[in-house]
């Protein structure tokens, strides 16, 4: 096959592989992630067959990874962080600390170094958000306190990663590496403490930028982009704001893509396009993020499993076991729930992305050996497999307790679980408060002007965002007699008077003028005055052209009505008054 069909072939093979056994897997009553990371298995260069590029299944992983996030933030508001962080930024630092350590320990009984040790005790001690968000939208958790608590806890996680990646070369050499080229002559002489102050300035300058001005200028943006009514170009518009700012979070501030799209898809969760933004980006959410899990089953070598089948144990249950416990231990000490330890202990019981880029970074720096990685990606592989497995034991121990419990006894963490939910059921309460404000301001619109609900549905949030706000006292000048048409006025309160040929036309609220004139061509040819306080909402030219052209029944609709107060115009004898309620 040609190299220029590298891409292709990686992309078609990858999907094709997937589908195959994610269904096989389905059939066999198990998690069709599992049948991805076979796939990836038999595409991988240490099986015979077809090889993949692996450099290009990872960035297309990555790419996965960053939509993924992108909908979490859509999902998960500043406000959720800031609900469940008495929880998630303890727990998560001391579960990285103490699982660190386990796996320092592990390492020291294999022979290995301290660097060797931290390195892969660190790309234990992460789990992938990944794995995460998959488990707990198979089972519908996202939304609840404790499927929040456990994506905070690895929200912290993944912003700790980013400060261990800025550490770790460093300390390379005092570990016993060697430096890394990008912490080389400009970089290594910098002192550490200088190093780490520089780094956290850009994180903070990253996080500042993203909630104070990001909420400002992505849904301006974005209500540009909708005005113009194109699907296509605003689908487009998600997918840049979510891999710009991924791509330049990443290399303006070190921060990683999947944080930088997360944070990229909170700033936009607070406006109105975002259940809009999540729809047009679920597909390519779903599709990207099956190539992170074939990408995973590439880099697994099964002779690791002959060469080292005791290491692999040890590694996986360390993963599986010792995080579980660590984490659940901290939890029982911020007397939280059991059942809460027990979600995000299963939330922890695997490892991903994060643990590659670190031990990538330990291979280069020459602290890790090659078997080292081996037996990572082991954990990993092995690991993901088995976490609906955990998740399933979880949910039957829940289960158990819950029958256990006598009916109306008070429980081990009540007061800091009620206090948390009362929290997050108030920030949700105020999310879906503005969201049924939004629906109703567009259910009135369409109830007020029934020619509008010939528009698609997907169609009316832009149509919304098209109209311009406008209103005149009594007895003002709306329209004048020869004037250039400047748009269609929709009345939503207050009355007007159409003067033309000497007659009076009265229009009352739910009524609308002004689409003769923008229909024809022509110069306006009557006079309108406000009669009363009125409040208008006007679609200019330039959108009502381009709307009307999108929306051919529309268009008949109002063109029909057009011709029937022409014709009405022309019936009327003069100087006589008539009343018209609207169309």
């Amino acid at each position: 096959m040609h190299h220029e069909a590298t891409l292709i072939s990686t992309i078609a093979i990858g999907f094709v592989l997937a589908f195959t056994f994610g269904y096989l897997a389905d059939r066999m009553r198990l998690p069709p992630l599992v049948g991805y990371l076979f796939a990836g298995v038999l595409m991988g260069p240490y099986t015979p067959g077809f090889v993949a590029d692996t450099g290009l299944s990872a960035q297309l992983a990555e790419i996965g990874v960053i939509l993924l996030m992108f909908g979490v933030g859509l999902h998960f508001s500043t406000s959720d962080l800031l609900a469940v962080r008495g929880i998630a930024i303890p727990g998560a630092i001391g579960q990285i600390v103490l699982a660190t350590l386990l796996g320092m320990g592990m390492c020291w009984v294999w022979g290995w170094s301290l660097g060797t040790g931290l390195v892969v005790g660190l790309s234990l001690s992460v789990a992938s958000t990944v794995v995460l968000l998959k488990a707990l939208e198979e089972r519908n958790l996202v939304n609840t306190p404790n499927g929040r608590v456990a994506v905070g806890w690895l929200i912290v996680e993944d912003l700790a990663m980013v400060l261990a990646l800025v550490l770790l070369p460093a300390f390379a050499e005092v570990l016993g590496g060697k430096p890394v080229e990008s912490h080389g002559a400009g970089v290594a002489q910098m002192p550490l403490a200088l190093e780490i102050a520089v780094t956290l300035a850009k994180v903070a300058a990253f996080a500042a930028l993203a909630i104070l001005l990001g909420p400002k200028v992505v849904p301006w943006i974005l209500a540009r982009v909708a005005r113009t009514g194109s699907r296509e170009l605003f689908t487009l518009s998600v997918l840049a704001i979510a891999l710009g700012i991924a791509y330049g979070s990443a290399h303006i501030f070190g921060v990683s893509f999947a944080l930088g799209a997360f944070f990229a898809g909170v700033v936009l969760s607070e406006s109105s396009f975002s259940h809009k933004a999540a729809a047009d980006s679920l597909p390519l959410q779903d599709a990207f993020s099956v190539l992170f899990f074939v990408s995973v089953g590439m880099l697994f070598d099964p002779t690791i499993l002959l060469r080292k089948p005791d290491a692999v144990l040890a590694v996986l249950a360390l993963i599986v076991v010792g995080k579980s416990v660590i984490a659940f231990g901290i939890i029982m000490l911020l007397r939280f729930p059991v059942g809460t330890g027990l979600m995000v202990s299963a939330s922890l019981a695997q490892i991903g992305e994060f643990s590659f880029i670190l031990i990538a970074l330990g291979i280069s720096t020459g602290l890790v050996p090659g078997e080292g990685r081996d037996l990572v990606v082991a954990g990993a592989l092995f690991s993901i497999m088995l976490n609906p497995l955990v998740f399933a034991l979880v949910s039957e121990l829940q289960n158990r307790l819950r029958a256990a419990r006598p009916a109306g006894a008070a429980f081990f963490g009540q007061p800091q679980y009620e206090a948390l939910s009362h929290e997050l059921d108030r920030i949700r309460a105020r999310s879906e408060e503005r969201s049924k404000a939004h629906d109703l301001k567009l259910h009135s619109l369409l109830e007020q002007f029934p020619v509008l609900s010939l528009v698609e549905r997907q169609d009316q949030e832009a149509l919304l965002l098209m109209f311009r706000p406008k209103s005149a006292a009594p007895g003002e000048r709306v329209i004048r007699t020869g004037d250039r048409a400047d748009g269609m006025y929709f009345i939503s309160s207050g009355a007007v008077e159409v003067m033309v040929n000497g007659r009076s036309i009265r229009l009352d609220a739910g009524a609308y003028f002004g689409e003769m004139a923008l229909l024809s061509g022509e110069r306006r040819t009557a006079d309108v005055i406000a009669v009363d306080f009125c409040q208008f909402l006007v679609l200019d030219r330039r959108d009502f052209n381009q709307f009307m052209s999108r929306h051919p029944a529309v268009r008949a609709a109002v063109a029909a009505i057009a011709e029937e107060r022409r014709e009405m115009n022309l019936a009327l004898p003069p100087e006589t008054e008539t009343e018209a309620k609207g169309p």
